[in-house]
């Protein structure tokens, strides 16, 4: 029997589409083994939202090669999308797929030998129908990630996914439901919505909004959550929010993706909201969801970001009071607009400013987390770490709790009884 091993760099998308791969390719007869072991054909499924990514995922591609010199190498993904003669020329890779055929990849791997190389990449702007990756169980996980969306048509000015992954793309609700009931005939109780533009659902076809995706998956028996990937801040109206508050199995958690807590940023950005929208966009969730947990992501370091604008980011992001934000440095994509601009910032600036944001963003999930203590939450049960079993609130509070018995992919009511940061304690009920 072939062995196919496959390494997965980036987002929540990456993570289902590999999935879908991997289900390809055990239909086929080919054994799924871990990333590090001998393979016959490697999936390097890449990732290019920054310079960092780009060399991650060429360092994992001569780690196959490293791994098995006479190996059948594909890269896939966003990489390999928008740089596929770059990567075309690392040594070992036979096959460039992009963000295009990875429904094909199986049929594309067993037509070329490892003394060969093929791209097989559409223009990103040639990217027009959904491709179909199913997925219906993971490896390793008791939650779903659940892709219903692909592409993107912001055009934020720093990034380059909308060239990477084309106009947007909806996946049809009938498709959605379908997958979602063998997801739950598999025992997954969680099903995390997950696109490249989440709240862009639908308006390529017309036929339904993420509004009416989560409304049909609710009436799922045996569906015990809905959570939500990455929010657009404006698609959260008061109607919107309102409406949402009355789904019985959505998670309270929110991650509207902030980027700048500085209007003067925003607008270089060309993110399409001020802060006081964002203010009041979070303090309506928080009106109609008890202890909402909102997450986000926040760039340092975007050109022409001064001493002053920083100062209002900082300020801004601890009045909000995250539960939890990813920092991360601006990096120059070439093709973006951001790209040319002016005023560069230095990396040690960049540096510095990552380490004070993550201190005030730790500080606040810190005083978060406090407040859940002598509350009973319900937990998901995924894991057992030496004595404890670990779980998930609906609020995206990581708990350990102490049990003899397997909970794995339970449900349970838990107490909460201590704050250890990076994790809660918590008792059964």
């Amino acid at each position: 029997m072939k062995k196919v091993a496959f390494i997965t760099l980036g987002c929540k998308v990456n993570t289902y589409e590999t999935e879908g791969m991997k289900r390809l390719f055990e239909n086929s007869g080919y054994q799924v083994v871990e990333p590090d072991a001998a393979a016959d054909v490697y999936v390097i499924n890449t990732c290019t939202v920054t310079h960092l990514s780009d060399r991650k995922s060429r360092q994992m591609i001569r780690r196959a090669k490293r791994l098995n010199p006479d190996a059948v190498i594909a890269a896939v993904g966003c990489y390999a999308q928008v740089a596929p003669d770059e990567v075309s020329k690392i040594d070992g890779v036979n096959l460039v797929i992009g963000n295009n055929r990875k429904s094909e990849i199986v049929e594309l791997v067993e037509g070329i030998s490892r003394n060969e190389q093929r791209i097989e990449v559409l223009p990103g702007k040639s990217l027009k129908e959904y491709e179909e990756l199913w997925v219906g169980s993971y490896t390793g996980h008791t939650r779903a990630f659940l892709k219903i969306q692909d592409g993107c048509d912001q055009f934020c000015s720093y990034c380059i996914i909308p060239f990477a992954r084309g106009r947007i793309r909806s996946r049809s609700i009938e498709s959605i439901i379908e997958e979602s009931r063998k997801l739950v005939e598999n025992g997954f109780k969680e099903i995390v919505l997950t696109g490249i533009h989440l709240t862009s659902y639908g308006k390529d076809t017309g036929a339904g909004t993420l509004l009416d995706v989560i409304k049909e998956l609710n009436k799922l028996d045996g569906l015990l959550r809905i959570r939500l990937g990455s929010l657009e801040p404006l698609y959260m109206t008061g109607e919107m929010i309102r409406e949402i508050s009355e789904i019985e199995k959505l998670c309270p958690h929110f991650h509207l993706s902030l980027q700048s807590g500085c209007d003067e940023t925003l607008a270089r950005m060309n993110r399409k909201y001020t802060t006081a929208e964002y203010r009041e966009i979070v303090d309506r969730i928080r009106q109609h969801f008890d202890d909402a947990a909102i997450t986000t992501d926040i760039m340092t370091g975007f050109p022409g970001e001064t001493d002053e604008e920083f100062r209002k980011t900082c300020k801004f992001v601890e009045s909000i009071g995250f539960s939890q934000a990813h920092i991360f440095q601006y990096s120059i994509r070439k093709g973006t607009k951001a790209a040319a601009m002016k005023d560069q910032i230095p990396p040690e600036v960049k540096e510095e400013r990552s380490r004070i944001l993550a201190e005030i963003c730790s500080r606040s999930m810190h005083e978060f987390r406090e407040r859940q203590v002598g509350k009973i939450k319900d937990v998901l049960f995924e894991e057992k770490t030496e004595e404890y079993w670990t779980g998930h609130t609906g609020n995206y509070i990581p708990v350990r709790v102490l049990c003899d018995r397997d909970i794995g992919g339970e449900l349970l009511d838990v107490m909460i009884t201590k704050n250890e940061h990076d994790y809660m304690i918590g008792q059964i009920v």
